[in-house]
């Protein structure tokens, strides 16, 4: 009860502090970004908008029992909505700004924004609704309860982005940009001469991003030995990842339930707090086998059995381990207390002993914790991986361009846990991480990696309508990785936000997601990807239509 009620009290101080803080850097980030302060408002207001809507919605869900309150779900939603929601703003924003430097009107502007930017955004919203769907397959509840809210935000936030944010972008047109109003190269001249003033030439847009897309194209099979080299050998620090099932590890050593257990481990034994309990069915034979449970070199104490009211063949003993009860040392115990139960019983003539035992208490339901998360893990990583590829083998009809970029995704993912392994235990203390981090790791940024690609890829799926190749693979990382860029650095950071948190959970999640969205952004877009794609040449998108030949 200690235990949870610090849990719930946690959470309720985070809701608050988490939204604060996730807007003001959402903030500063678009001020930073695009120096107009208008600007960075009104994403913040759409997602604000659907923020309201979602939020009682959900409660409403949960009054008529559809779904369950989970104060984890709600504080990781939060960031997600914001993080999510205002990369789609930007999506659609940053190609109206491009429109309004070609085009006087500015509804035709945003109607053309809308034609080029509104299906890469309603399929990217799309994968990332339904990739957190399948959190709904899940068997462990944590996982199953973040299906909905998660899911149902992103669907919201995804209509919004697509009809409150081009409504109000309709209404404030150019003055939205204030005061780096983009206009049309005839506005600009008939302002220089009202002005009396001299026109001066526009300087080219995205002037860094222009030379890494040149870089790419024309060294790719460089860019492809070096990013997957780097990638690799963090994918391979995963595998020396350790985890904890250990609830209490997740609080600040000054909270009062870790304190007391603290207390004590100190004054009594570690097993005290959470003592493994061991139900008995003697089958009508006289046994107490107290004795022969504490002599366990892992059994610390053994309190004589209590026999049941109901039936007297039923005998219950609580054993306090020697070791700390939530460790992976002690959830390795469990398979050996039950193998020496069965010698016990078998030794003292009870029938079937190995169907004639049962162990409770907080390890063996670790034990059972961890069986059910690998069993949602096998289950919805695959199916996941499935549901995205055929979106995109739908949206881009094309088997080879689906293949790499779920590949391109995948390898993204493990190095993130590499890297986030490296980041929590050199700079954070960390000495295993929360168990549940990889299946919510790989949900997130499966689903969010493919956004970036999808809005990358249909650029140079346009282009390549009239260029060649690598014109098309070169102005489609020219135009959108500022944007990508941008949209990643908001969306690390409001995930580099739950870091500020006392829940060690939470931290984790933060830092792993973060730099798993910062190698997409800075990696795996602007450099894997386009590198594929060039090598792979007219046949990157086969079966589908083909580049136009090279001249």
């Amino acid at each position: 009860a200690g235990i949870s009620v610090d849990a719930t009290d946690l959470f309720m101080q985070a809701d608050v502090k988490l939204l604060i803080a996730t807007v003001i850097l959402i903030l500063v980030l678009l001020i930073v970004i695009y120096r107009s302060p208008i600007l960075a408002i009104t994403p913040i207001i759409v997602v604000g908008i659907a923020y309201g809507a979602i939020s009682p919605l959900l409660g409403w869900f949960a009054e008529n029992g559809w779904i369950n309150k989970d104060a984890q779900a709600a504080s990781i939603m939060t960031v997600l909505l914001f993080g999510a929601g205002t990369d789609y703003c930007l999506f659609l924003i940053t190609r109206y700004r491009d429109k309004l430097l070609e085009v006087e009107n500015k509804y035709l502007a945003l109607s053309l924004a809308m034609k080029e930017s509104g299906g890469a955004i309603l399929m990217s919203a799309l994968t990332v609704f339904i990739g957190l769907a399948t959190l709904g397959l899940a068997d462990f509840g944590a996982f199953e309860r973040f299906a909905v809210p998660f899911s149902f935000a992103i669907f919201i936030m995804g209509i919004a982005a697509l009809t409150v944010l081009p409504a109000i972008l309709a209404l404030m047109g150019r003055a939205a940009f204030f005061p780096f109003v983009p206009r049309t190269e005839e506005m600009e001249r008939k302002r220089a001469e009202k002005k009396n003033k001299p026109y001066k030439e526009p300087k080219p847009k995205h002037p860094i991003m222009s030379k890494i897309g040149t870089f790419v194209t024309n060294k790719p099979w460089l860019v492809i030995i070096v990013t997957l080299v780097v990638l690799g050998g963090l994918a391979l620090t995963s595998t020396q990842i350790k985890y904890n099932y250990d609830l209490l590890s997740s609080f600040p050593e000054d909270m009062p339930s870790r304190e007391g257990f603290d207390i004590i481990a100190e004054n009594f034994t570690p097993g005290e707090l959470a003592p493994v309990k061991i139900l008995v069915d003697t089958k009508g034979e006289e046994i107490n086998l107290t004795s022969q449970i504490e002599s366990l070199s892992y059994i610390d104490l053994v309190n004589e059995p209590v026999t049941s009211e109901k039936d007297s063949n039923i005998q219950y003993y609580e054993a306090d381990l020697n070791v700390n009860p939530y460790s992976n040392e002690a959830m390795d115990l469990i398979p050996t207390l039950k193998e020496d139960m069965k010698t016990m019983l078998t030794d003292a003539g009870v029938e079937n002993a190995d169907e004639s035992y049962w162990i409770g208490g907080e390890t063996s339901s670790q034990v059972d914790k961890k069986t059910v998360q690998e069993r949602d893990e096998s289950i919805i990583q695959p199916v996941m991986v499935v549901i995205i590829a055929l979106l995109l083998l739908v949206y881009l009809r094309s088997i080879a361009a689906t293949i790499y970029l779920v590949g391109t995704v995948l390898i993204s993912f493990f190095a993130a846990l590499g890297l986030g392994w490296l980041v929590l235990t050199n700079f954070f203390g960390a000495e295993s991480i929360a168990s549940a981090l990889p299946l919510y790791s790989f949900v997130f940024l499966i689903a969010l990696g493919e956004d970036y690609n999808i809005f990358m890829i249909s650029e140079v799926w346009n282009n390549r309508k009239t260029q060649s190749i690598k014109e098309a693979v070169k102005n489609g990382v020219t135009q959108t990785g500022s944007v990508i860029t941008s949209a990643g650095l908001i969306l690390a950071g409001t995930f580099a936000v739950l870091a500020t948190l006392p829940i060690q959970l939470l931290v984790q999640f933060g830092v792993i997601t973060a730099l798993g969205v910062l190698i997409d952004t800075f990696i795996v877009r602007p450099l894997l990807v386009p590198a594929i794609t060039v090598v792979l040449g007219r046949y990157a998108f086969w079966p589908g239509k083909l580049f136009k030949k090279e001249d």
